[in-house]
């Protein structure tokens, strides 16, 4: 049995009165979620919408917590890192990770980098050596696959492309994957929503039939 950990992060509803509004991102991602469950039934599934109910950002009080240790932490540290123990919890138990986000100015939302910044801890997902020299950080946990489905309003982010040098989205979260213990990272995208022409119509149509066809295969080996 796996588990697999499924977080949203378009401040978008799947579904609206207007349906131009709907989320796309998250769209295609249940269109994985739907393919995979389909196939591994019995399989853990955890699930987070933090675009409708984000993560609180880290602050001062948030940092000195986390670098108390645990023998010492006040009730009120442990109260602050209350949701942070939680997220980690769910980041530890998944072997499948599936993060969908839309590029918002040419980067990730602000809910997800807020997820990243709570989950992300010392002694927890990465450790730090000095003895290591110039790279003293290092992975904790190991073994998991992240999904990346990422909706944006133009196109030619991906590599090659015209905007390459603007995506500030997959590059940053294939970065930080590492530090969740991500070794096999996918990532599944639909451009053009701003011209809302063919060119949209088509690329959403490949990322849905993509992300069917990648959860398949991937539950097949997992």
């Amino acid at each position: 049995m796996h588990t697999l950990l499924h977080i949203d992060a378009s401040v978008r509803k799947t579904s609206n009165p207007n349906p131009d509004h709907n989320s796309i991102s998250k769209r295609i991602a249940m269109q994985f979620v739907d393919k995979w469950r389909s196939a591994k039934s019995t399989d853990n599934y955890i699930y987070r919408d933090i675009g409708l109910n984000p993560p609180a950002f880290i602050d001062q009080d948030w940092i000195g917590a986390v670098f108390t240790p645990d023998d010492r932490k006040s009730s009120e540290q442990r109260e602050k890192l209350a949701l942070s123990d939680q997220l980690f919890g769910e980041l530890s138990q998944a072997d499948v990770i599936l993060i969908s986000s839309p590029m918002y100015n040419y980067g990730m939302p602000a809910p997800l980098k807020a997820w990243f910044d709570q989950v992300m801890r010392i002694n927890k997902t990465f450790s730090f050596d000095l003895s290591r020299g110039d790279h003293p950080i290092e992975p904790i946990l190991s073994g998991k696959t992240l999904i990346l489905v990422t909706s944006c309003g133009e196109f030619g982010f991906g590599p090659g492309g015209e905007r390459e040098h603007m995506n500030h989205l997959g590059p940053h979260v294939k970065t930080l994957g590492r530090y969740l213990g991500v070794e096999s990272f996918y990532e599944i995208t639909s451009e053009y929503q701003e011209f809302g022409d063919e060119r949209h119509q088509k690329s959403v149509a490949n990322a849905l039939k993509n992300a069917g066809l990648l959860a398949t295969d991937l539950a097949s080996k997992e």
